[in-house]
């Protein structure tokens, strides 16, 4: 057992222990996989597997305060935080991941269903980078919208815990289910530009994942509202107009035949 006020160190040491983990096998499993934007998914099985622990790696940093929120919760009005109290989190962390890999099981079956019709517009010496841009500069415009705040404030703060409360492991799943779907609300935009970007690279992952946990994390929201707008409009233009100016980005054309060869292994 442990004193009571300490739900933030012990989730946040949980938590980032497991991201840390999860980076480390996402960087191993991508390595030399990243086409830039249009990257090949693979396989089902082997995208489903590498998408949940991507997830993880991503979003388990800017769940910290409400997984806190949530031990704090559980544990009521005991003076202490016993192992008792501390049981549901693990399962509210799995129901927070739950939608998330619901959207990459959609997602691979979309992507390919479309690779498969070889559409001639979306090759990059087509008009694919401007495709791509289109989507960046949607995201931008996503993060200004009415929807996206309502969705932010759901992640940012946890008075709804109490609103929605339901004891035992059942409801530490749907309550973990709940806060992931109103968490894909937020960052759903942000997602569809790490596609757009390159989904297999590690750098970009970074990129976006910072955005995430900036949002979530910092005190105030408007400057960091600012600088992904102005961050993701940059890469709207730099990847329709002057994509080998941009820092990280692998242009696919610039890419080997044989740099596909590992999404096959």
């Amino acid at each position: 057992m442990t004193r009571r006020g300490t739900e933030l160190p012990v989730a946040a040491l949980f938590l980032l222990g497991v991201a840390a983990f999860c980076w480390l096998v996402t960087a191993d499993r991508m390595e030399g996989m990243d086409m830039g934007p249009g990257t090949e998914l693979g396989s089902f099985g082997w995208f489903a597997g590498v998408w949940a622990v991507m997830m993880a790696a991503m979003m388990l940093p800017s769940l910290v305060p409400m997984a806190a929120a949530y031990a704090q919760r559980a544990r009521g009005d005991a003076g202490i935080v016993t192992a008792r109290s501390l049981a549901g989190t693990p399962l509210f962390v799995i129901g927070y991941l739950l939608p998330w890999v619901a959207v990459g099981a959609v997602a691979w079956p979309l992507i390919e269903g479309v690779r498969d019709l070889d559409p001639t517009y979306l090759r990059w010496d087509g008009g694919g980078r401007y495709v791509a841009a289109a989507v960046l500069a949607g995201a931008a415009l996503y993060q200004l919208t009415p929807q996206k705040a309502t969705c932010l404030t759901h992640c940012r703060e946890s008075q709804w815990l109490a609103r929605e409360w339901s004891p035992g492991p059942a409801g530490a799943l749907r309550l973990g289910v709940e806060h992931g779907a109103f968490c894909i609300g937020c960052c759903w935009a942000l997602m569809a530009a790490l596609f757009a970007l390159g989904v297999m690279s590690v750098t970009w992952m970074v990129v976006i994942a910072a955005l995430i946990a900036a949002e979530r994390l910092l005190p105030r929201r408007g400057p960091v509202r600012g600088a992904s707008v102005a961050l993701l409009l940059a890469l709207a233009l730099g990847v329709g107009f002057f994509p080998d100016q941009v820092p990280g980005l692998t242009v696919p054309a610039s890419m080997p035949p044989s740099a596909s060869m590992p999404m096959s292994m």
